[in-house]
């Protein structure tokens, strides 16, 4: 495809470089030549410098044959005039804008044929809201990810000395979860990934990824984990645009929430718009502050102001503390990997949440969802099923009679309303959607052909 990504902040260049891996023709336009420079040192794409908005720009970028634009710059209303004008005079495809701002996003009429030619709005903050709130939904998760409108979640947990699945084969997963259908869709130990099978051996501190129906998610984890209690208090240090929503969904699970805000300003507006939530002005890396709000009774401290070292030394304070569960913001993904796992529990990354929502958009045959997973090294992905078995390599088929890629499983297929779990003689049928985990996203492009239907299906 050609795909033009207009700004090269952290999501544009982590979408660049996800693009560009899988052979598509990418061009990058900002106004700054330094941030292009640096993409096209590491990155086989072409960069333009100039307004993203311009149509000059523009039609200096190739959008005269652009099969997708992705405005992500850090201006919605340059995002949707981008779009407005690649409309009109391009007649662009498909067109992708990242908007920030509430007053935009509530406004439903704004987008749509007759208004705002927008395919697809991305909104980072309620992306990593929604994480946040699954994550404390699931308090042993590391991380959860949706499929098929809600009805499968894909898990990730770490499985703890003592847990009740520790040191047994995988087989053994239905004598002790009787009545609850679940498939572990793959292991990673020491940061290496294991496909399972039937006679693995899940060890202590193994990364396990398995795919349930979203009722039976919370009896899995405790057989993976010590059972963790529910949340109840949670610490929010940073009362920005996502601190905010976060507050407000968490109101309405009766979780008690306390804000540490800096600016007097925003805390007291923050005061106002939330009901039953406890706004604080103080930095929330000063330790006496955190013990006089009783930091060790917290269930939750969640840093998530748009300082990245902030962030870090917050949470690795009150982890210190006695807070039971330390998560962070963290906008560098270099840093991702060198806090998480330590004394910080969870890192979330915004690009990762961001890039995972654009890639449904840009991958072949009918992928409707996909999540990147692993700082993007593994990939868990929703593809549709169409044909039937003369003109599809998977409708119509057992799933041992599949030629999956190395490193890829199928974990569930949902049928209407219907979740059926996947096992070696479960047979896909047309309009399936089904719930795939690739280790190595070297393999997406596989998948994709897989999903693909033969000339004989039009």
């Amino acid at each position: 495809m050609k795909i033009i990504i207009l700004g090269a902040g952290q999501v544009g260049s982590t979408l660049a470089e996800n693009l560009a891996s899988e052979q598509n023709d990418v061009t990058v336009v900002d106004l700054r030549p330094a941030a292009l420079e640096d993409l096209q040192e590491r990155l086989d794409i072409r960069t333009v410098v100039g307004h993203a908005a311009y149509p000059s720009t523009l039609r200096q970028a190739g959008a005269d044959d652009a099969d997708m634009i992705i405005a992500v710059t850090s201006s919605d209303e340059t995002n949707m005039l981008a779009c407005q004008i690649a409309n009109t005079l391009f007649n662009t495809p498909t067109k992708i804008a990242r908007v920030r701002a509430t007053e935009y996003l509530k406004e439903d009429r704004l987008f749509g044929p007759d208004a705002l030619p927008v395919d697809m709005r991305i909104s980072p903050e309620q992306l990593v809201t929604d994480l946040i709130r699954r994550l404390i939904e699931y308090p042993g998760a590391l991380q959860v990810v949706e499929f098929a409108d809600g009805k499968v979640r894909l898990v990730g947990v770490k499985a703890y000395y003592g847990g009740p699945l520790v040191s047994r084969q995988l087989r053994e997963l239905p004598a002790h979860l009787p009545g609850i259908d679940a498939r572990v869709a793959a292991i990673y130990r020491r940061g290496r990934p294991i496909i399972p099978e039937g006679d693995t051996v899940i060890e202590a501190e193994d990364e396990v990824f398995f795919v349930a129906a979203r009722d039976h998610i919370p009896k899995i984890i405790a057989e993976l984990r010590r059972l963790d209690k529910p949340v109840k208090r949670v610490m929010l240090a940073g009362g920005g645009n996502i601190g905010l929503r976060l507050a407000r969904a968490l109101e309405t699970s009766k979780i008690q929430v306390k804000i540490i805000e800096k600016s007097k300003e925003r805390a007291h507006l923050l005061s106002e718009q939330l009901e039953h939530s406890i706004v604080l002005i103080g930095d929330a890396a000063n330790e006496s502050l955190l013990r006089e709000e009783n930091i060790e009774d917290v269930d939750v401290f969640c840093a998530i102001t748009n300082d990245d070292e902030a962030n870090i030394l917050s949470a690795m304070l009150a982890k210190r503390l006695g807070a039971r569960k330390a998560m962070c913001l963290i906008n560098r993904v270099s840093y991702v990997d060198l806090v998480e796992g330590g004394s910080i529990d969870i890192a979330i990354s915004p690009q990762s949440s961001t890039v995972s929502a654009l890639l449904a958009r840009v991958r072949r045959g009918d992928v409707v969802k996909v999540h990147s997973l692993r700082r993007g090294a593994a990939e868990a992905i929703e593809a549709v099923a169409h044909g039937d078995r003369h003109n599809s390599k998977v409708v119509g088929r057992r799933l041992d009679e599949i030629k999956l890629p190395p490193g890829t499983t199928i974990g569930a297929i949902v049928r209407g309303d219907e979740v059926i779990i996947a096992h070696h003689d479960t047979v896909i049928e047309a309009e399936d959607h089904v719930i795939l985990f690739i280790v190595d996203k070297k393999r997406v492009k596989d998948v994709e052909k897989l999903f693909q239907v033969g000339l004989s299906f039009f």
